[in-house]
């Protein structure tokens, strides 16, 4: 990936990116469900999806690494 050019994005071009990704993301997942799944409603797809997105298992603790940490930090 290019870093020049991504950094020339507008914020919004950059915003539409991310939200493009999240939607895909979602649309994996919700096919990813239907492929374990394939007797469940789309009602229950969905549920299942909601479910997944609010535990996020593997980043229960966010997407970052290292250490969880207050918010807001305390200033010192």
């Amino acid at each position: 990936m290019d870093t020049e050019a991504t950094l020339s994005e507008t914020p919004a071009r950059r915003l539409r990116l991310a939200l493009d990704l999240f939607e895909f993301g979602t649309d994996m997942m919700r096919q990813n469900l239907r492929r374990e799944t394939p007797d469940a409603t789309e009602d229950e797809i969905q549920a299942r999806l909601i479910a997944w997105l609010q535990e996020r298992p593997g980043a229960e603790l966010g997407d970052g690494v290292g250490r969880p940490g207050r918010w807001p930090r305390l200033r010192r």
